[in-house]
């Protein structure tokens, strides 16, 4: 299976035709399509649906396009690498994490080390745990910033000072929004919007179930989610009341919502994570030295190169 193959599989699934792939890959058409078939029979799987006008994947061929990104974004970051290599820190840093506040310090670092080393350049990836640590795994980011509950033991981290406050998002015309706090005894019966991850059974005790303890079971949770934003979006429409972490979302701009944190007061820690016995570019190594001096980590409990004791 060739990279050059792989990247006209993306072509075609992209475009979803053979005449604007052919044009968009500078390729003929005839190349194209027999380059695909080849690949098929490679394959030992039907990769599209050939309609009269469009092509469609099959299941099969949505596994491949999944596989196929991963592939090649990890040769490019491999590529750039290697191409870096040299006296002068110079590269990419891969980074994944959810959108919230603690990426503001983050950004900081990253302005910092660009006014001193111009040639660096960051990537920024936004997703939950379970997709930032999918691609952590695979190789294809550097680092990752999680929110707690979290299972980080297989990971060296470094704990950010940032802490995050657990609440509930919920519309303004609603009779519990006349309080300052919401209580279990609030939420009983209620209709909830949970994150996934957090309600996820995790080996180690966290704030937030010890908040919740047995009552989790009890819950009414009629939807979950991964990312707030479509969460917001559920409860404008009054699907429920969404459990959810404070400035993830802006509720000034959603219509009608507002925040109220829970009580007794829950606060979720962050963690700058990476693999055990990860290989870094310089500029991956500059950028985790400068976290290491900026939140204060003893030199004793880092060492980026010998496998640095987690920070907990």
């Amino acid at each position: 299976m060739e990279l050059r193959v792989l990247r006209y599989f993306l072509g075609v699934a992209r475009e979803g035709s053979m005449t604007g792939a052919a044009k968009t890959l500078h390729v003929t058409q005839p190349t194209l399509s027999r380059q695909l078939q080849d690949l098929e029979e490679e394959l030992g799987q039907q990769l599209f649906i050939r309609g009269s006008h469009s092509l469609t994947l099959t299941p099969e061929g949505v596994l491949l396009r999944k596989r196929a990104e991963e592939i090649l974004e990890m040769v490019q970051k491999t590529e750039s690498e290697f191409s870096s290599m040299g006296n002068t820190v110079a590269g990419d840093v891969h980074i994944g994490g959810g959108e919230t506040e603690a990426m503001r310090q983050i950004a900081s670092l990253i302005r910092e080390i660009q006014e001193d080393y111009p040639e660096t350049r960051f990537h920024i990836f936004s997703g939950n745990a379970e997709d930032v640590t999918e691609r952590l795994d695979k190789g294809i980011l550097d680092f990752g910033i999680l929110i707690q509950p979290v299972d980080i033991m297989k990971y060296n981290s470094i704990r950010l000072p940032d802490k995050v406050v657990w609440g509930v998002i919920m519309r303004k015309n609603t009779p519990l929004a006349a309080k300052r706090s919401i209580t279990r005894r609030d939420l009983s019966g209620l209709p909830l919007i949970c994150s996934r991850q957090a309600i996820r059974h995790l080996p180690q005790k966290n704030e937030y179930s010890e908040w919740f303890e047995e009552a989790v079971r009890e819950m009414n949770i009629v939807a979950t989610y991964n990312l707030i934003y479509n969460a917001a979006l559920m409860v404008e429409e009054g699907v429920g009341y969404a459990i959810a972490l404070d400035r993830l979302i802006n509720v000034t701009r959603h219509n009608g919502l507002c925040f109220r944190p829970l009580e007794p007061r829950v606060e979720s820690g962050m963690n700058l994570v990476w693999k055990k016995y990860q290989v870094f570019s310089a500029a991956a190594e500059l950028f985790l030295e400068r976290v290491r001096q900026r939140f204060r980590v003893p030199e004793s409990q880092f060492n980026p190169g010998r496998n640095p004791a987690p920070e907990h």
